[in-house]
């Protein structure tokens, strides 16, 4: 794969196949910590740094070791108990050393473990036949992507704090409005191709 190759592949995982607004993976996160953007930000750095790393790893184990004594089929455990590993290693250095942000992200910063988005960029890798360095690359832009959604959201929600709409969109509703409207700004995107 060529630079600009990967360069398009790499901007077309962060907007046009946004995993938040074009493949709906990892919405549990995207709602319930997209109250503040700090507090956003620090999750999708969370994530990016665990998706990334995930990749990395999880792409090396299935080379390496699944595909070589043929246990391809254990492809997905794998990859979750190699999530789990790396997450309970962020949740450990947030505890002890960004104490603010750990409590911030509270009981989500657990649930980056089942965060289809994490397990579904490894097992999106694998099925693009990607290299190392694609896989890397991917795991990484789909996590910005991931991080543009949730911070940008974040931002959306501080407004909506203002607002004064009727009785029935009052809360959640509101939210889950604002949220589809913002994932029919980024369809505008999918009209893009790259190859």
């Amino acid at each position: 794969m060529t630079l600009t190759e990967l360069l398009l592949m790499m901007f077309g995982a962060i907007l046009v196949e946004n995993f938040i607004f074009s493949k709906f993976y990892g919405c549990c996160p995207f709602l319930g910590v997209s109250e503040k953007p700090d507090t956003a930000l620090g999750m999708g750095m969370a994530v990016t740094f665990v998706m990334t790393l995930s990749g990395a790893v999880t792409w090396c184990v299935y080379t390496f070791l699944l595909v070589s004594f043929e246990l391809t089929y254990l492809k997905t455990i794998a990859f979750i108990l190699i999530i789990a590993a790396l997450v309970q290693f962020i949740e450990m250095f947030l505890r002890k050393y960004i104490p603010a942000l750990y409590s911030a992200l509270g009981i989500y910063l657990p649930l980056i473990t089942t965060n289809c988005a994490v397990l579904s960029a490894a097992l999106l890798s694998i099925q693009n036949d990607y290299g190392f360095v694609e896989t890397v690359c991917f795991c990484f832009a789909s996590a910005l992507g991931f991080t543009l959604a949730i911070v940008v959201f974040a931002g959306v929600r501080v407004r909506l704090r203002f607002a004064n709409p009727p009785r029935a969109f009052r809360g959640f509703p509101l939210t889950l409005l604002a949220a589809g409207l913002l994932a029919m700004a980024f369809s505008g995107f999918s009209g893009m191709s790259f190859r």
